[in-house]
């Protein structure tokens, strides 16, 4: 089958079966995973943020390249988890720039679309590493870019460029030493892989596999969807009459290839303060393509004249709140209830609504697993926690919805996760407030960095303070391994309990607390002033005092805690400063 000419109703099936093979390949990415714990998660976090741009994908698919090019990436954009997937989102952003405002595309045109997609990915990464989901997107792109010089045949050109990425991801051992020590090929690479696959089934015209979702889904509800709900949750408490803004006005506006005349500028800061004259419960999400609005207004109209002179108006949805909250009276007073419970209703309302009116200077947003971790957090100061760690990466758009919950006036991320930092860096460039991005790795690094907060400071200094805090306490992990391997001078076997200090497996043992004892060790020297014990959920209070009696045999001067940490798949999680 010959295809001379991608559209976007073509593309859009390439992606649908791409999206497919990587759903269905899902285990297989996961377990590449470099070191043998039980959270690979790079399939994972792929599938996800393709199923994010696979859902605005749908919603928009378009026959225009542009449209539905610029769908995907918007969906990447906000649903991007983890590394992997914060790169692929940015593989297609740049696809998508390169492919603005055609109609259709030609191979040749296809191939250095990829390429540009590859360029924004590099850009995106402070510092890339060869051997990864780079090289193979990069390698691939070159050659497909030579080869489309000589034929106008699309289909040939995707036979190419997945024939030099499975080639490329042969050789990403070669590049990336660890890979060779372990016996893998890179995961994000092999992810990408599954992807190109897709895409050359849909060129070829076969059919879809029947086993896989043809409707996958997002983790959860977009965040904004999440935080509108919650704010017409205070319609109860509210008499119909004291509505002061009577219609929910929702929409998007495209501001990239607006098919809108004489569009002017588009200002993030100046358009919220001119829309918040306009009504109430704003809330804004934008990139440089795309802005999702939700205002409730009395003037819908004057809202959308506003908004159309930044570009083309999409999925606009206005609805009559009066009508609406009388609706949902009426229902509430077929319900049974105490005039107590009224009360108490009115009572909550008036303090969520005080709530929502105090901004304050500073908010900070920390990401963990388990609810003892969050509790500590919390008392820390901490605003925000975003459920998830080594077993669930949040997505950028997580973030954002945490962000915009703190209401703050500058906010602090906390990722706590090597493979979450630069999903929360893509969420602190898209956000309406200052936003510093603290590179914790770990969750003991977390809580040093929240330690030397000082919100006398302004946001450059704290972000200076708690990255230098971070340096100064090591983290310990110990949890099992899934599968046999070789670190170095250990033999690790399946079912291993492995010690993990700072990155690196240092301990492997059949039994538990031996391979915790043993990492402990290794930690702690005459240096070492506090040690904290974080017990998971499978670890039990007797096994802590065990680990606190044997290190105060060897370090008697060492203070030591022992906490619930509640966190899964890891027993222990030591801080050691």
């Amino acid at each position: 089958m010959i295809h001379t000419l991608l559209d976007g109703d073509l593309f859009s099936q390439m992606v649908y079966f791409g999206a497919a093979k990587l759903q269905q390949n899902v285990k297989t990415v996961d377990s590449l995973n470099v070191f043998p714990v039980p959270d690979g998660d790079t399939g994972t976090n792929m599938n996800m943020t393709l199923s994010a741009g696979v859902e605005e994908l749908r919603q928009k698919q378009s026959a225009s390249i542009t449209d539905s090019a610029q769908a995907l990436a918007r969906g990447l954009l906000m649903g991007a988890r983890g590394n992997s997937g914060v790169i692929l989102s940015q593989l297609f952003r740049g696809f998508s720039k390169a492919v603005s405002g055609k109609t259709e595309i030609t191979a040749r045109q296809f191939a250095e679309a990829l390429k540009m997609g590859v360029d924004t990915a590099y850009q995106a990464v402070m510092k890339p590493v060869e051997g990864t989901i780079l090289t193979v997107a990069r390698e691939a792109a070159e050659h497909a870019v030579r080869f489309s010089r000589s034929t106008d045949d699309l289909l040939q050109v995707m036979e190419f460029t997945y024939e030099q990425a499975k080639v490329s991801l042969s050789r990403t051992p070669e590049l990336l030493p660890v890979l060779k020590e372990v016996g893998v090929v890179d995961s994000g690479g092999q992810g990408l892989l599954f992807i190109y696959e897709g895409f050359l089934q849909a060129l070829r015209g076969e059919d879809l596999d029947r086993t896989w979702d043809a409707e996958p889904t997002v983790a959860s509800v977009t965040e904004l969807d999440r935080l509108v709900e919650q704010q017409h949750s205070a319609q109860l408490h509210v008499r119909t009459e004291d509505i002061q803004y009577g219609y929910c006005t929702e929409f998007m506006i495209a501001l990239a290839n607006s098919t809108e005349p004489n569009k002017k500028a588009f200002s993030e800061l100046a358009f919220r303060n001119n829309l918040d004259r306009m009504g109430d419960s704003l809330l804004v999400v934008a990139d440089d393509e795309m802005v999702k609005v939700h205002i409730h207004a009395e003037n819908p109209g004057q809202v959308l004249s506003y908004a159309q002179q930044y570009g083309s108006l999409h999925r606009l949805k206005i609805e009559n709140m009066r009508e609406q909250h009388a609706n949902i009276l009426k229902a509430e007073q077929a319900k049974p209830n105490t005039a107590a419970a009224e009360q108490a209703n009115r009572d909550e309302g008036r303090a969520k609504r005080a709530d929502q009116e105090r901004k304050i200077t500073y908010g900070m947003i920390a990401v963990a697993a388990g609810s003892g971790i969050a509790d500590i957090f919390r008392s820390l100061g901490v605003g925000q926690i975003v459920a998830g760690g080594q077993t669930m990466n949040p997505s950028t758009e997580d973030f954002l919805a945490a962000i915009d919950q703190l209401d703050a006036e500058q906010v602090i991320i906390l990722p706590n996760n090597s493979n979450i930092i630069m999903a929360a860096e893509q969420a602190a460039a898209l956000a309406q407030v200052p936003v510093a991005v603290i590179p914790s790795k770990s969750v003991p690094q977390g809580m040093a960095a929240v330690v030397a907060f000082n919100g006398g400071e302004d946001l450059e200094s704290n972000k200076m303070a708690m990255s230098q805090a971070i340096s100064q306490v090591k983290t310990g992990l110990v949890t099992f391994s899934v599968r046999d391997t070789k670190m170095g001078e250990l033999d690790i076997k399946a079912g291993d309990y492995i010690g993990i200090a700072d990155g690196t497996i240092v301990t492997a043992e059949p039994a538990l607390m031996a391979s915790a004892k043993a990492l402990l060790l290794q930690l702690v020297d005459d240096e070492t002033g506090v040690v904290t014990i974080l017990l998971g959920e499978e670890a039990s209070a007797e096994q802590g005092e065990e680990l606190v009696q044997h290190l105060a045999a060897i370090h008697p001067d060492v203070e030591t805690e022992v906490v619930s940490g509640g966190q899964p798949l890891y027993p222990f999680i030591f801080s050691v400063e």
